[in-house]
């Protein structure tokens, strides 16, 4: 049997960082203010909004939650981003996914003032992830990293097999890990023999959304891993790894309670990281901070 990384007692250590920092912006006579933009149409997009409520209330944060009709146009959410981005009040810019089809999500991301876009969704902060420069980068490949570092496992030199390359964790996830000094494999759709790369692999990462897709017979006992996977099968919520891998592998993150759980307090910890370069940095020309 496996060693279980639960995720909880680090995201309460993190938690209590992010507290002491809002107290001392406090006293500063700042009050960290994050908003988030939701439009309607996806339950699951409200339920998360409101999961970040409920934790900014718990860390000091003020938290805008500005709802729009899912019939809303592409100018109006663009105005109401540009007068976020004016806003000194307002130190973090989120915006909810999915959008429906009439908007621009990439147009949308890349109105999100850089310094304000705590999601590291803006071009800019795609760049700065790509080629090593200094930004805010997305939570969930964040909290992988940081799993994997609070359990001492290493990733400098690393065999590490990342099954994923979409937009939100994937690709993100790829150059944080290169960063890191990992040596890395990407698997996709189009990977013809998954068991093959894992077998060859010390780290796991599964982003690729699809559950069931790791099972037990593509492992090995010294074998880490990290289960990014988000899956309503319609009885809960499950990972892209099979539950039964747990009995053959060295370590695995459990969902829930593994990557997501951290997640969440990492988006606040960028929040903190926004409001420390707006205050001292400037956007490079090049993308980044």
């Amino acid at each position: 049997m496996g060693m279980m990384l639960k995720t909880k007692q680090l995201a309460d250590q993190l938690a209590d960082s992010i507290k002491l920092q809002v107290t001392e912006w406090k006293e500063r006579g700042i009050q960290p203010a994050m908003c988030t933009i939701l439009v309607k149409g996806d339950p699951a997009s409200e339920y998360y909004a409101k999961v970040k409520e409920k934790l900014a209330r718990k860390l000091g944060i003020a938290f805008h939650l500005l709802t729009f009709d899912d019939d809303v146009t592409e100018r109006r959410l663009l105005e109401e981003i540009d007068k976020l981005n004016s806003d000194s009040d307002v130190h973090g810019i989120m915006l909810e996914l999915p959008v429906p089809k009439h908007i621009s999500v990439q147009k949308l991301s890349d109105d999100i003032f850089p310094l304000k876009d705590v999601d590291g969704i803006s071009s800019a902060n795609k760049l700065a992830c790509m080629t090593g420069g200094k930004g805010l980068f997305p939570a969930t490949p964040q909290s992988c990293i940081r799993i994997l570092q609070h359990f001492g496992f290493p990733l400098r030199g690393s065999n590490v097999t990342l099954i994923g390359r979409g937009e939100t964790v994937g690709r993100p996830l790829m150059h944080l890990l290169l960063r890191e000094n990992a040596t890395l494999t990407i698997c996709h759709s189009h990977t013809k023999d998954l068991s093959a790369h894992i077998a060859k692999s010390e780290i796991l990462i599964s982003a690729a959304g699809k559950a069931g897709l790791v099972t037990c017979d593509m492992v090995h006992p010294e074998l880490v891993v990290i289960d990014a996977g988000i899956n309503d099968t319609g009885s809960g919520i499950t990972g892209d790894v099979s539950p039964e891998v747990f009995d053959a592998v060295k370590a695995m993150t459990p969902v829930p309670g593994g990557v997501g759980t951290l997640t969440s307090v990492i988006l606040f910890e960028n929040l903190m990281k926004a409001m420390v370069l707006q205050k001292d940095g400037e956007v490079n020309k090049h993308g980044g901070v």
